[in-house]
């Protein structure tokens, strides 16, 4: 059984932010458990954890990630990873995983996590993947049995540390006709950048395979550019150092100016989505530039120049969230109105890596949810 979902409710209305069809673009397996999954599963292999009441141990999660330090954040990793070493517990947290999406109103999501993380237990690259898609398709049924649907892709992913990237790469190709539909290489960021794993991206678009790479997060614009063009890249995983490319001209009481630098100029042009985490952003750091409170992300200022903006959690049990939370913080934070969030939902629902036709259709299922409502 799921945990029941938070209710956020839209400023001055009954609608609640839950009930909104999403898509969540950028969200980690590893960092979506449910505290109490892992406190059950952390006794069965004997791992000691810093708490054994699931309250206390996500608080626990909660303040270690908030460190303003993108290596530290991932370093909360390694308890969730430590209980997904087995087959049983890869199909258990998948299936919890759709299903806690499905009860904050996703209706369709991509699920990346790094298949090289998860052999300790002695599975190959191939049975970890086949886990986790049976606890997807599991998870699918449960939902639909509820009477809602949803549907979950997974984005197998490489860590940029290490040097299994090409292999990583065959794996999730080898997969796309059983739920695997994309690419993304993740881990700390500055000294990582893509251009090391320029074998793996030649892989991938030699096989029309596409790719999101996390950048613009612990690493700036070079980064960023690594990620495009090495990496082909058709969405930026957080990317909201984009933001170092823009440039205040002036401002007066109606209005600010800026110019945009030739990457950021790129970017917009091209509708590369930002896949942006704004709690994740402020925890790691990232947008530190910028200010430390959510009214200093510079999400609105990206959104109102006309960038693909999209609303994800990174991790919702790091960032103790949901979509529906992020939601209702950004519109606390920018006075965001529905029709806000239904521009945000669609640019998400432009950028999966469905096809088109499907793409269209969640379009389509997105803007008669609002319009129900």
């Amino acid at each position: 059984m799921s945990t029941p979902a938070e209710e956020y409710l839209v400023p001055g209305s009954t609608i609640s932010f839950n009930s909104l069809p999403k898509v969540s673009l950028h969200d980690h397996l590893d960092g979506g458990l449910r505290p109490a999954t892992i406190v059950e599963l952390a006794k069965r292999i004997g791992l000691e954890l810093p708490a054994t009441d699931p309250i206390e141990l996500g608080d626990w999660f909660e303040d270690s990630a908030d460190s303003g330090s993108l290596p530290a954040y991932l370093a909360t990793f390694d308890i969730t990873i430590a209980v997904m070493q087995s087959r049983e517990n890869l199909v258990r947290v998948a299936r919890e995983y759709v299903t806690d999406l499905a009860d904050d109103g996703v209706i369709y999501g991509e699920v990346r996590w790094a298949p090289e993380q998860h052999l300790t237990g002695g599975l190959s690259l191939d049975e970890v993947v086949e886990a986790v898609q049976e606890g997807i398709e599991i998870g699918t049924d449960d939902v639909r049995a509820s009477g809602r649907s949803i549907r979950v892709g997974q984005l197998v992913t490489a860590m940029r540390h290490a040097d299994r990237s090409l292999e990583i790469a065959e794996l999730a190709v080898r997969h796309r006709e059983n739920g695997v539909v994309g690419f993304d290489i993740a881990g700390a960021e500055a000294g990582y950048p893509a251009g090391k794993h320029l074998a793996a991206f030649d892989f991938l678009a030699k096989n029309y395979f596409p790719t999101t790479v996390h950048a613009g997060e612990g690493d700036g614009l070079e980064s960023i550019r690594g990620a495009l063009f090495d990496g082909r890249a058709l969405r930026l995983g957080h990317g909201v150092r984009i933001a170092e490319d823009i440039e205040t001209e002036r401002q007066d009481d109606d209005a600010t100016y800026v110019s945009l630098g030739l990457l950021a100029q790129w970017v917009k042009d091209r509708e590369i989505t930002l896949e942006l985490s704004p709690s994740s952003n402020l925890q790691t750091g990232a947008v530190a530039a910028w200010g430390d409170e959510l009214v200093d992300h510079p999400f609105d200022l990206l959104y109102q120049l006309g960038f693909q903006v999209t609303v994800n959690t990174d991790n919702r049990l790091m960032s103790n969230t949901s979509i529906s939370r992020e939601l209702a913080l950004l519109t606390d934070a920018f006075d965001y109105e529905l029709a806000d969030h239904e521009v945000f939902q669609l640019n998400a629902a432009a950028a999966t890596f469905l096809p088109v036709e499907d793409r269209e259709d969640l379009a389509d299922a997105i803007s008669d949810g609002f319009e129900a409502l």
